[in-house]
This record gives C-alpha cells, sequence and structure tokens, in this order.
C-alpha cells in the first residue's frame, strides 16, 4: 500500500441489543492469527459485542465451520481469519480461492461474515496487515461482520403499511356487510 493513500472507514456499527460473535481462525502462522485476533476482539468489544473464538486446522475448513455454527449454534456474526502465503507450489491458489469463495457463498446466504484471511507473497506483508498499529485486518474483519449485523437488523425489522397484506377474518368482502358465508 502506498504511503499517500487515504482510505475511508465506515463508522463503528452500533446497536441497540447485544451482538454475538463468533470467531474463527486457522492459526498455521501462530504469531499473525494471535496478531489478527486481538485487532478482531478489541473492534467487537468497542462495538459492545461479545466473542467466542475457536481454531480450525487451515484456511479451507474456515468456511465449513462457519457453516456448521450457523446451523447450530446461535451467533449474529462471524469473523474468519487466517493467513496463506504463497508458496512454490499451486496449493496457495487452490486454498486461497476455495476459502474465500466458501466464505462469499455463505455471504450470498444472508451469513454476516467479515473475511480477515489474508493472501500475500510473504511474511512481511501478512505482518504488515496482521499489526493493530499499521493495517490491522483482524479489526477491519471484525467491523465489516459488525456492520453487515446492523444491516441485517435493519432489513429485519418489521414494516407497517408497506407491500401486500393478505386478508384476514376482520377485512370485510366488499359487498357483503355480514362477511363470508358458508353454504
Amino acid at each position: 500500500m502506498a504511503s499517500n493513500e487515504t482510505h475511508y472507514t465506515l463508522p463503528r456499527a452500533e446497536f441497540d441489543k447485544p451482538v454475538k460473535i463468533l470467531i474463527v481462525v486457522a492459526p498455521y502462522y501462530k504469531d499473525i492469527a494471535d496478531q489478527q485476533i486481538a485487532g478482531a476482539k478489541a473492534e467487537i468489544e468497542a462495538a459492545g459485542g461479545t466473542w467466542d473464538l475457536i481454531e480450525v486446522p487451515g484456511a479451507l475448513e474456515v468456511p465449513t465451520a462457519i457453516g456448521m455454527a450457523e446451523r447450530l449454534s446461535n451467533y449474529d456474526g462471524y469473523v474468519a481469519l487466517g493467513c496463506v502465503i504463497r508458496g512454490e507450489t499451486t496449493h496457495y491458489d487452490t486454498v486461497c480461492n476455495d476459502s474465500s469463495r466458501g466464505i462469499t457463498l455463505l455471504g450470498l446466504q444472508g451469513l454476516c461474515i467479515g473475511n480477515g484471511i489474508l493472501t500475500v507473497e510473504n511474511y512481511d506483508q501478512a505482518q504488515a496487515r496482521a499489526s493493530l498499529s499499521d493495517m490491522n485486518k483482524g479489526g477491519g474483519a471484525a467491523a465489516a461482520a459488525l456492520h453487515l449485523v446492523a444491516l441485517a437488523r435493519k432489513w429485519s425489522a418489521p414494516r407497517s403499511g408497506v407491500g401486500f397484506q393478505p386478508a384476514t377474518d376482520e377485512i370485510q368482502i366488499a359487498g357483503d356487510a355480514k362477511g363470508p358465508t358458508t353454504a
């Protein structure tokens, strides 16, 4: 990232009701993962939320764990964390593409997920992105999840006076002051 670039960051999401987030991390590069986790926890707590943390063997297992948690638990959102550093084989491409695709597909199903799985060329890039004092991508992933939770809550709020409303027994059929009759 060039030092003269500026980036806009949305204001922190705010909530009327408590938010519970699951952080799912693949700690293959433990020191990088620990920094990502610290950033995610701090962001969730700053928004007044609570978190649980689970570890999975690798980045490919992150979407599976999130899918399982969605079916079997009660989280409002998820933070996916881990780091994939390019190696000498095409395995890097598979892990990056498939973990990202899995998370995207879950998101398109309505899950609120912040994707913080780093996909980098080398360890120095990973360190810069994980560092709390530099890019803090763990905190950014948590912020993304929290913003999606806020949107989901906004759009799932009860609506009144909008759209089709089916007839009920209390609504009289036009032309019949007594309502429906049976033969």
